[in-house]
């Protein structure tokens, strides 16, 4: 069930810098972004609590956060046109073999 939690945490990690950067962006809604970042944030922080209480708090962070930076970036591509050279990508890759590294560890 932890991984589960953690799985869950690291995408609502993704939810709070969509939304600052959505209320950034948008000509109108803004304080509704923001409270989906402070939402997400609250959820993502509740949900690490959980997993961290049967994974060891030095994997669940670094699976968490690099859900929430390889996510974000993704988003950053796919939704608002960022670069997408093959350094970023193939760093992006190399934290997700990290990750994957840690739950087979």
């Amino acid at each position: 069930m932890g991984w589960i939690y953690l799985i869950l945490g690291g995408l609502f990690e993704i939810g709070w810098p969509l939304g600052f950067k959505l209320a950034g962006t948008a000509s109108r809604g803004h304080l509704a972004f923001i409270a989906l970042s402070v939402v997400s944030m609250a959820l993502s922080g509740l949900f690490l609590y959980l997993a961290q209480r049967s994974i060891p708090i030095g994997t669940a962070y670094a699976v968490w956060t690099g859900i929430g930076a390889v996510g974000t970036l993704f988003i950053g591509i796919f939704a608002f046109g960022d670069p997408a050279g093959f350094w970023r990508l193939f760093s992006a890759f190399l934290i997700v073999a990290g990750i994957v590294g840690l739950k087979l560890a």
